[in-house]
């Protein structure tokens, strides 16, 4: 995995809130990777991909809008996070979403 590039998934919690969270694998640090990839794993996949780490911090704030936008009930898919999240998507990024 090259160091130029954030992985992560947005994912709704089946075992607790039921809300959706994302979470940014390549940022986790050893006290916490474990804990946080068990409530990715364990909640229903969304959506993953690559951001640039070139403006990631705006890539994560389009990120989180859009997870507080799925958490207030709108209707959103795979295809409209691609969409917001266009220009900070590695160009050989190949999401599973």
């Amino acid at each position: 995995m090259e160091s130029d590039q954030v992985m992560f998934e947005i994912y709704r919690e089946t075992e607790y809130s039921g809300k959706f969270k994302v979470v940014y694998f390549t940022e986790l640090q050893d006290h916490n990777k474990e804990w946080e990839i068990s409530r990715a794993l364990e909640g229903e996949h969304f959506y993953d991909g690559f951001i640039k780490n070139w403006r990631k911090e705006q890539a994560k704030a389009v990120i989180q809008e859009i997870v507080e936008r799925l958490n207030e009930g709108e209707k959103l898919g795979p295809e409209d996070v691609e969409t917001a999240l266009a220009e900070f998507i590695p160009a050989s990024d190949t999401s599973s979403s």
